[in-house]
């Protein structure tokens, strides 16, 4: 069975150093050297390692927050040369790997611009942003002409996490220690609550009556909001006449993957929430790595059919991103 994983990232040293240089937190996660090295490897290496977790293709993305942290003045100059890299390893490995866009959106104009030539030029499914831009989540106005070309191109945008703003996280999430803060604040719960707010504003904001073609992809099987869905759906009545219920508009713009988190009533209830046609796969590597094949073993062993098992691996990221 082949299996393509949607959240699988990789960076660049130049991109490091420069979130080093602003002091971005997000630079934690790359203090493991072996995960470093995994994220910097774009070559034989990485398909050993495919081969072990058992992707057969990876759809590429830097990881968080990419330039989204940064001036635009480095922003755009460092997403153009990561897409570059990125462009040549698919260019080298085309059965194997894809890629999405890092887009510089602290320019928003130049976002635009990064998008087109990403997949008009260098054959990109899509992009990868990662929640806020400073404090402008991506509904705000600054960032429509990025919506409205990605409705245009065809091509989907996922949504990743980032790390909640220091105001947020001094309220919710600290006074536990160092460390446990900020595992509180990231992939322990904070990043998902955040992306998830992130994906709400977008259909509260009435984005989707504006680009009904738009599509979006969340990772962790939804970033809490699709097994709070029904909750959620309490903002319609807010909402002007005639606009589609918050759920409608979820489950019509929205995909959902797993990205590593192999927990069987997950991929189930979001079977059922969101419709087999919009649920995905993704091992959110290397900062959930299983070189034992548990990615593999855990959607071949689901208690699937063989047509609802296939569209999770492979058939459904195929039909959005257009993959041969």
């Amino acid at each position: 069975m082949k299996i393509i994983g949607l959240e699988e990232h990789f960076h660049t040293p130049e991109l490091m150093a420069a979130l080093r240089r602003a002091n971005d937190d997000t630079m934690l996660l790359f203090q493991d050297k072996e995960s470093r090295n995994r994220l910097l490897d774009l070559g034989e290496g990485r398909l050993r390692q495919m081969d072990l977790i058992g992707l057969d293709r990876m759809v590429l993305s830097v990881t968080t927050p990419a330039t989204q942290a940064l001036p635009p003045a480095e922003a755009v100059p460092l997403a153009r040369q990561a897409n570059d890299r990125l462009a040549a390893a698919v260019r080298a490995h085309p059965d194997r790997f894809s890629g999405f866009a890092t887009l510089p959106t602290p320019d928003p104009a130049a976002a635009v611009r990064e998008l087109r030539r990403s997949v008009q030029e260098l054959g990109f499914v899509g992009a990868m942003l990662h929640g806020r831009t400073g404090e402008r989540y991506l509904d705000h106005l600054d960032f429509r002409p990025l919506l409205a070309e990605a409705a245009a191109l065809g091509v989907p945008l996922y949504l990743h996490p980032q790390m909640p703003p220091r105001s947020v996280r001094e309220v919710y999430y600290e006074g536990f220690g160092e460390k446990l803060d900020n595992v509180f604040a990231a992939g322990g719960w904070g990043w998902h609550i955040d992306a998830g707010i992130g994906a709400l504003r977008l259909i509260v904001a009435g984005v989707f009556d504006e680009y009904p073609d738009l599509q979006l992809i969340l990772g962790h099987w939804g970033e809490t909001v699709t097994f709070f869905l029904e909750r959620a759906n309490l903002l319609t009545s807010q909402l002007p006449a005639g606009r589609k219920s918050v759920a409608d508009c979820f489950r019509q713009h929205f995909y959902v993957a797993g990205s590593g988190i192999y927990h069987l009533p997950y991929l189930l209830s979001a079977i059922e929430i969101m419709g087999i046609d919009r649920v995905m796969y993704a091992t959110d590597y290397p900062f959930v790595y299983h070189p034992d094949g548990l990615a593999r073993h855990f959607l071949e062993t689901a208690p699937l059919s063989e047509t609802d098992r296939t569209k999770i691996a492979h058939g459904n990221a195929e039909r959005l991103l257009r993959l041969s």
